[in-house]
Formats: structure tokens, C-alpha cells, sequence
């Protein structure tokens, strides 16, 4: 697997790879305090633990949006190969199979006898079961880009720009100030979001749209972007205390569509546009790191394990000092990072299979029929 949403290349841009780790450890942040139950519940009295997290998520909740625009920038200049996505399919397989098979073997797999039958297709098909809702947004994305890059180099850039204005209104722009529930929004977690996005760095890419002017100026606007969702979202959560209602748009701050939601992603990726890395050990490391992460993503979000890594890492730090703001911190930190280091490990064991298996299929006639598609559609 040649890292997801980047074509291969003799040379990864060790700025953009850094920007994929630090977008898959934000991933991390928001799952942790998600499913540590650590951030403000609406109706219930706020703690400085409380207020500290939903901050931090402010800060954090443009990864996944950094990831899609990494995806696009580089898969709208390259051509998609079938074997590409070949390859993805074959890595979610890798994991939604084998780690259900690991469990059953050590008798933690949970046993839903009233749902088993459904359970089982999301295992078989867990694309189209969403068992990752990521996945199935991107392999669809991914599956359209040859369409969308056609698009892109053929329209004008004012017919580009006008469709990408468009999309925006529908995912974006309306949902951001209307503060009841829309029946065609999905917050961000559907294909057609990630379209959009993949089309914005399009668009960047064509034409070298240079935002925000320099680093500095990127970096205020992912900074400011993030500090309004943080006092958008805190303030929000007080007015539904004291007085009730917007029980929904409490929430708007931290969708991935939400509009300042978008302008942190662009503030950060624009960043690490202009960010240049030096050429040493740090950047050969951060390149072999890269493109692992989706292995992070893979692993810690099974279904079987969502929902439990953050129990079974109390077992291993300790209970979450609520308590407490710097303890905390630093107990959310160790779990984070040795989720992150798993699954560089798992996805580097995984990757040395897949190369492998290649190797020695490398002359089977499967293998010859994949590399002639190829040849014919790109």
C-alpha cells in the first residue's frame, strides 16, 4: 500500500508526511476524548477537565480535514490506478478480519447473538457496511477521482471555482448558520464532503493558489479558526445550561463541514505548504512513518476495539484523573501515543506482508491481469 490518498513516487515531501502524522494524531485526540466521555455534556454542570478537553478537541478536530486535502492535492496530479485501490481494499480486510480472528483467539470478541448476522457483514463487507465510515467515504471518493480529475483539467477555473462554490453552500456554508438539523446534512462523515474537499485541493494544486499569503498568516488562521470553534462551542454549551435549547447547533462547532472547521484545515495545510523540512534523518524517518498511519486509523477503530482501547489503556496508566487537568494531559498523551506507536507497528508488520506477497505473485497470472489494467486505464 503506497499510503492512502497519495500516489507513488520516488520521494515523498517529508512536510506534507509530518502533516499526516500530526493529522492522524489529532484523529487520536478526538477519539480519546470522545470515548473517554471527557468533554462538555449538554444539561450537566462543566469541570475544569471538562472545558480543558473540549478545547484541546477544538484544536484537533481539522485532522481529518487535513488528511482528505493531503489525499487530494496529491491524487489530483497522479493517475488512479486500479491496483491502488486493490491495495486499500486488501489493507481494510487485513484488519477487519485478522484482528477479529486475534480476539477470538485470546476471548475478548464480543458475541452479539441479536445481531450476529449483520455483524458478520460488516466484517465480509465492511466497506459497504461502513465498519469504518471513513473508508467508505474515501474508497468512494477514491473510486471518482479519475471522473473529478477529468473535471479538473478540463473545465475552466471559473466553472471550477463556481462548482466548488456550490458545493460548499450545500455541505457548508448553510449548515454552519442554520441552527436546526437538515435531513441531507451527514456533519462531514459522508463522501460528498470529502469530494468537495478533494476538489479544493484540486483546485490549489491546478493552479497554485497560494493561501493566506505565507506561513505566518496560515498559521493565524488555523490558530483564530480553532479558537472560535472553542468559544463558539463552550459558550453554546452555557447558554444551553442556563436557559435551554440549540441542543443541536451546540454540536455545529465540531463538524467536519462546519465552516471555521474548514478554514483551520486550509490554515494548517497552507502551513505546511510553505514549511520546508530539512533533508536528514528526522525527514527519512517522518517519510517512513507517513505513510502508516492509516494503519493508526485501521486499528484503533475496529469494531472491536473503538469502544474499549481507552478502558483497556486504564488497565495499563491507571484510571483518568478527571481531577485533575495536568494528570489528565499527561494520561491522555501516554495513551495517545501508545496508540499511535501500535499502529505504526501493526501497519509496518502489515506492510512487510503485502511486500511480500507481492513478491513472490509477482509473476502469477492475477498479478498480470492487475498490472495490464493498469497499463489500459492509465
Amino acid at each position: 500500500m503506497e499510503g492512502i490518498g497519495e500516489t507513488q513516487s520516488k520521494k515523498r515531501n517529508p512536510g506534507f508526511e509530518l502533516l499526516r502524522i500530526i493529522a492522524m494524531l489529532m484523529i487520536l485526540v478526538l477519539h480519546f476524548n470522545a470515548h473517554s466521555d471527557s468533554l462538555l455534556q449538554l444539561g450537566l454542570p462543566a469541570t475544569g477537565t471538562q472545558v480543558f478537553a473540549t478545547v484541546i478537541q477544538a484544536f484537533c478536530v481539522p485532522g481529518v480535514n487535513t488528511y482528505i486535502l493531503i489525499s487530494g492535492f496529491f491524487l489530483s496530479k497522479g493517475k488512479v490506478r486500479p491496483s491502488h485501490v486493490i491495495q486499500l481494499i486488501c489493507q481494510v480486510y487485513f484488519y477487519t478480519i485478522l484482528i477479529s480472528l486475534a480476539m477470538m483467539s485470546v476471548g475478548t470478541y464480543v458475541l452479539q447473538t441479536d445481531n450476529s448476522v449483520y455483524k458478520l457483514v460488516q466484517y465480509i463487507l465492511p466497506i459497504s457496511s461502513e465498519h469504518y465510515w471513513f473508508v467508505t467515504a474515501y474508497v468512494i471518493m477514491y473510486i471518482m477521482a479519475p471522473v473529478m480529475n477529468a473535471a479538473v483539467e478540463r473545465l475552466e477555473r471559473k466553472q471550477l471555482k463556481a462548482v466548488i462554490i456550490g458545493l460548499l453552500i450545500w455541505f457548508c456554508f448553510i449548515k454552519s448558520i442554520v441552527p436546526v438539523v437538515l435531513s441531507t446534512d451527514r456533519y462531514g462523515y459522508d463522501f460528498g464532503w470529502f469530494i468537495c474537499l478533494y476538489l479544493i485541493a484540486a483546485y490549489i494544486r491546478k493552479y497554485n493558489v497560494v493561501l493566506f499569503y505565507d506561513a505566518k498568516k496560515s498559521a493565524f488562521v488555523y490558530l483564530i479558526s480553532c479558537a472560535i470553534i472553542a468559544t463558539m462551542s463552550i459558550s453554546l454549551y452555557y447558554i444551553n445550561f442556563n436557559w435551554g435549547g440549540l441542543v443541536h447547533y451546540s454540536t455545529v462547532p465540531f463538524h467536519f463541514n462546519f465552516i471555521f472547521t474548514l478554514t483551520a484545515s486550509l490554515g494548517l495545510f497552507s502551513f505546511f505548504r510553505f514549511y520546508q523540512m530539512r533533508e536528514n534523518v528526522a525527514a527519512d524517518i517522518v517519510r517512513a512513518v507517513g505513510p502508516l498511519t492509516f494503519g493508526v486509523y485501521l486499528l484503533h477503530m475496529h469494531q472491536e476495539i473503538k469502544d474499549r482501547w481507552v478502558e483497556w489503556l486504564e488497565h495499563l496508566l491507571g484510571d483518568i484523573p478527571y481531577h485533575s487537568i495536568p494528570l489528565f494531559a499527561w494520561h491522555a498523551f501516554l495513551s495517545i501515543l501508545i496508540v499511535f506507536l501500535a499502529g505504526i507497528f501493526v501497519d509496518w508488520i502489515r506492510k512487510m506482508i503485502f511486500e511480500y506477497v507481492g513478491r513472490v505473485l509477482h509473476d502469477t497470472w492475477l498479478f498480470k491481469k492487475v498490472r495490464e489494467l493498469d497499463e489500459k486505464l492509465c
